[in-house]
């Protein structure tokens, strides 16, 4: 059976699938791929079915080794990876042969990269899925630790690799992770108890991705969105929610979120959306508007079904 091993796992290595879904009740985190739309053109480019785990590769510096001739797909950000210290083309698929080394640089654009193998990874599901999610000590190969050196990942089967043609995604579908971050949003929780001048501010606003951002939520600053109350009976909070502290500098709440929380919130982010967030490196800029529901359910409908999601 073939395997890849961690030579070296970089800043943050995890294993991720489409996440731990309906277990909110028990106070855990979806965790899963935090930018879906990379994660989906990798397995579909291997032809894996949505739920094979994948790689998550945040800020690179990763060394990988396959045991075993493999097929791979790699997307998300350009880490100026390379293949026997060849230059990956990306959203494409492409052959590692036994012994060969998959290394990573940090990214160039983007924050996260994903690497999807053939057959996908051989690990026991918790839950329903492999996510890992450090906070819950969930999914992974241990515990929800990140994966570490001299770890080993098996791969589920064996494939032909004779006469391998390599699959490309259409050059439509490849974001730009250098272009201005639009996110649209679906006005809805505590969103009458902000004023209408403070959220024309908001979305007339510039804000700034922190250093304070990370799988369980992205910190933004900027114009202060201010409400006539500062918090709130606990309530369950949903992916992409932006959530208000007192301080009104936004967190827009990600895939390793709490459950449940008592800040107010304005709404949530398109999920069409998010995987455009989740690649923002610290110090990117931010704009918001107000996004037509009926055509963000039609955004979000033709991506489900095209890719077969099991959500």
């Amino acid at each position: 059976m073939a395997s890849l091993e961690i030579i070296h796992p970089g800043m943050l290595t995890l294993l991720q699938d489409v996440g731990r879904l309906g277990v909110g009740e028990q106070g855990l985190s979806q965790g899963g791929a935090v930018d879906l739309h990379a994660y989906c053109w990798a397995n579909y480019l291997v032809g894996n079915a949505m739920d094979c785990a994948q790689l998550e590769i945040t800020l690179g510096q990763a060394c990988l080794k396959a045991q075993g001739d493999m097929i791979c797909a790699l997307t998300g950000a350009d880490m100026g990876a390379t293949l026997g210290g060849k230059p990956i083309a990306l959203w494409q698929s492409f052959l590692v042969k036994d012994g060969q080394e998959i290394k990573f640089a940090y990214p160039r654009s983007g924050l996260r990269a994903y690497l999807a193998v053939k057959g996908g990874f051989n690990v026991p599901a918790v839950f329903g899925s492999v996510s890992t999610v450090v906070r819950n000590q969930l999914g992974g190969l241990q515990a929800g630790r990140a994966l570490q050196k001299e770890d080993s990942l098996f791969v589920e089967s064996t494939v032909e690799t004779d006469n391998f043609e390599p699959r490309l995604a259409p050059s439509r579908y490849i974001p730009d992770y250098s272009a201005p971050i639009y996110l649209r949003v679906i006005e809805s929780y505590q969103c009458s108890r902000f004023s209408a001048e403070s959220k024309q501010q908001f979305y007339q606003g510039v804000y700034t991705v922190t250093q304070q951002t990370d799988r369980m939520g992205c910190r933004l600053e900027g114009p202060a969105l201010v409400g006539d109350i500062d918090g709130i009976i606990s309530e369950a909070i949903a992916y992409g929610a932006i959530q208000i502290p007192p301080n009104g500098q936004p967190i827009v709440l990600l895939n390793d979120r709490q459950t449940l929380g008592g800040y107010p919130k304005l709404g949530c982010i398109a999920r069409v959306d998010m995987p455009r967030l989740a690649q923002a490196m610290p110090g990117a800029a931010v704009r918001f508007s107000i996004g037509d529901l009926e055509l963000l359910q039609q955004e979000w409908q033709d991506f489900s079904l095209f890719f077969g999601l099991p959500i």
